[in-house]
């Protein structure tokens, strides 16, 4: 288990750069959706399943909508790939500076400390991740219609910024 959660935890790390370095909205949105896919997985690996799933559909969703605006308002005839040599620049930048974080914090880390959740109750009745998503509706029903008034509220502030003058939110930049 533990090097399962270490080799999703290095590509976490390369997808987040892979995401940062590229300037091209078709190579960074499936960068992203592999961060997404990385991230439900230590997240389903650490115990909170259910939790994983939820965030994988709804985060996938809001992708599929962010590609399609990227893609729709990025006119590009030759998009920079992550071959090219400014973005390799910016994943050498990057790369060193984790490199840099990994070695001040090398000593912190310990081997064996992967346990999932439920590993350290002897006799449960319920999965970890569920009093978490109870927890998520009842308390935190309040922050989740916050939360959806917003994403709303970015939605339409995103389509009057990109409608232009009289042509309709699908126009090249």
């Amino acid at each position: 288990m533990t090097y399962t959660m270490s080799l999703l935890l290095v590509a976490l790390v390369v997808g987040l750069i892979a995401v940062a370095s590229n300037p091209t909205p078709y190579f960074a949105a499936l960068g992203l959706v592999m961060v997404a896919g990385v991230g439900c997985g230590i997240l389903a690996g650490s115990g909170g399943s259910f939790l994983s799933l939820v965030l994988f559909l709804i985060y996938l969703g809001g992708m599929l909508v962010v590609f399609a605006y990227s893609a729709a308002l990025a006119a590009e005839p030759f998009p920079e790939a992550w071959g090219s040599r400014s973005v390799l620049g910016y994943v050498l930048i990057y790369f060193i500076g984790v490199m840099m974080a990994v070695s001040l914090f090398w000593g912190g880390w310990h081997e064996g400390s992967w346990v999932v959740v439920d590993g350290l109750k002897e006799f449960s009745m319920l999965r970890g991740d569920v009093g978490g998503v109870a927890m998520m509706y009842s308390l935190g029903g309040s922050m989740l219609v916050i939360c959806a008034w917003v994403l709303l509220l970015t939605l339409l502030v995103v389509l009057e910024l990109t409608r232009g003058l009289n042509r309709g939110a699908l126009r090249a930049v």
